[in-house]
């Protein structure tokens, strides 16, 4: 009897597997290298998050909660950045500035906070101002609950659209049965609020009774890619899936992407999540990877730097140490192409204000690619 609960189980395993396996795909290539790769800023641990002012400085932040003013070849800590829960893959995450920086000075950041009740901690959205290379004017504009020691999904990525309106990503926390799927719940969430911290009064949710009114999308994982299309000002993100099943998406209003009800991928362990994979009700993604790249920062392509990507899609790779360019044909991908290989685990990729493409890589520092 033993070893016929043995030989199911394996082949249980077996049948799961093999999901890992895309049956049909736009082709991975790799072209001949049209750029050389320059060190930007050398010494980092984990850069996160990176912006910059309007003199063309640097605002980077560190996941252990320093935020770096890089300047002129000179690194300088800023002072009076909040407490983070530096924790798992929490810690100090995305930055952005407000659309009208030069007007009203604002600089927004989330970051894994242990304010409110509970041990441990949950995402928070705020926002301040840099004078005297210090933080000042430090407004909370979202805090996620409840806290928990739970160590995995804080998200967190933050993008405006051209309303004014500011989206940021919280991860589910590692409890996929409880918090994507219930808008009463932070977490596995892109969520919208006016530039003040206030929130739309056109969010989809906000006439629900007890749900958070901040949610604009549900069913998420945890995105850790935001980016605006240039052209057609929608907010594009992706998203870690488990093992396999990592997915683009295009932000729509109250949406539901799925998880954990829906995905490609299945448990670390190999064994199913579901056979679910398309659904009525459930927006189905733009593109997923399987296997999984475990994709951070995203950005599109603009400017004239790189005439024959304009308009192309950049997604980094912490597992394959890789950025992945995508061409895309209105909302579908249809060509995919490795760049900057073996440039280490690619946290963020972001366009420079000089036209250049940045590349922030864990346990280096910040690379950008010079066209030759």
């Amino acid at each position: 009897m033993k070893k016929y609960i043995f030989l199911a189980t394996i082949f249980a395993v077996l049948t799961s597997c093999a999901q890992q396996k895309k049956k049909s795909d736009v082709a991975l290539k790799t072209e001949p290298q049209s750029y050389k790769i320059e060190e930007a800023v050398k010494d980092l641990s984990n850069p996160w998050g990176m912006t910059w002012l309007p003199d063309g400085s640097m605002l980077i932040t560190e996941k252990d909660g320093r935020l770096i003013h890089f300047k002129n070849d000179k690194k300088t800590e800023i002072a009076n950045v909040p407490k983070v829960y530096n924790s798992g893959q929490g810690g100090l995450l995305d930055i952005e500035l407000h659309p009208n920086y030069k007007e009203n000075g604002w600089i927004y950041m989330t970051y894994a906070s242990e304010e409110g009740g509970g041990n441990g901690g949950h995402t928070a959205l705020m926002r301040c101002k840099l004078e005297s290379n210090s933080l000042t004017n430090i407004e909370t504009l979202y805090k996620a609950t409840p806290n928990t020691t739970a160590g995995q999904h804080f998200g967190s990525r933050i993008e405006f659209d051209n309303e004014g309106f500011v989206y940021f990503s919280i991860g589910e926390r590692g409890e996929r049965e409880v918090n994507p799927q219930d808008i009463t719940r932070d977490g596995g969430k892109i969520y919208r609020l006016n530039d003040d911290g206030s929130i739309p009064t056109d969010n989809p949710f906000y006439n629900e009774p007890n749900a958070k009114k901040a949610i604009y999308t549900y069913g998420n994982r945890n995105p850790q890619g935001m980016a605006k299309h240039p052209e057609t000002g929608k907010i594009w993100m992706h998203e870690h899936g488990p093992k396999g099943g990592d997915e683009i998406n295009i932000v729509k209003k109250g949406a539901n992407y799925g998880w954990v009800t829906v995905t490609y991928g299945i448990n670390y362990s190999g064994t199913k999540i579901t056979d679910e994979k398309i659904k009525e009700g459930i927006e189905p993604p733009v593109y997923y990877w399987v296997p999984s790249i475990a994709p951070c920062g995203m950005a599109f392509v603009t400017g004239n730097k790189y005439p024959q990507w304009e308009g192309k899609l950049l997604v980094g790779s912490l597992k394959f140490s890789y950025v992945e360019l995508l061409t895309l044909q209105g909302d579908k991908v249809t060509n995919r192409e490795k760049i900057a290989q073996d440039i280490g685990r690619v946290r963020n990729v972001k366009m420079g204000p000089d036209g250049l493409i940045y590349i922030a890589v864990e346990g280096q520092g910040i690379f950008r690619l010079i066209p030759e």
